[in-house]
């Protein structure tokens, strides 16, 4: 199985790789184990049935994980568009555990990602994005996404009022 070693900022040592059908178990584990603050900005439950919808597709996604020890620590994303005027269009998606934010594992990730995208020839990548996620929206500008657009009241934040989203894409 092919993998790639990452060191974070913090010295600690992870394993990126493509996730498997029987990496059900652990995805799970750390998506149950996710803070509501960490997930505040996405759209869950991430729970067994939406587990069980992304493996469903596993050969339609560039899906990798972080392992560190025996744990999978973080997710990374991209759903090759099927339709033929799609063609080269994915969209990414980014989890990482609380206990891995901020020491480079999301940069890792993402570049990574998009190389294999690039191998792939895919030409576009696209995401959609929480306006006030700044720390994501930071990340997604630092590899090179660049706002498109904006979806108004599109997301219901904690304050339960709709807060913009933020359309981003890269070229590759």
């Amino acid at each position: 199985m092919e993998s790639w070693k990452v060191e974070l900022k913090d010295r600690r040592l992870v394993t990126l790789r493509f996730l498997t059908l029987e990496d059900k178990e652990k995805i799970l584990k750390m998506f149950s184990s996710m803070s509501d603050d960490t997930l505040r900005w996405s759209l869950p439950p991430y729970d067994e049935e939406w587990i069980n919808r992304t493996l469903a597709i596993i050969e339609n996604l560039i899906p990798l994980i972080a392992v560190h020890g025996e744990r999978i620590v973080g997710s990374c994303t991209i759903a090759k568009s099927r339709h033929a005027r799609r063609k080269g269009v994915g969209d990414i998606g980014i989890f990482l555990h609380e206990d891995f934010h901020r020491v480079g594992l999301g940069t890792a990730m993402m570049e990574l990602a998009l190389d294999l995208a690039r191998k792939q020839e895919l030409h576009r990548i696209w995401l959609e994005v929480a306006e006030g996620n700044k720390a994501a929206i930071g990340l997604y500008e630092k590899i090179g996404f660049k706002i498109e657009g904006r979806l108004r009241s599109s997301f219901v934040e904690d304050d339960n009022k709709y807060h913009d989203t933020l359309v981003m894409g890269i070229l590759l």
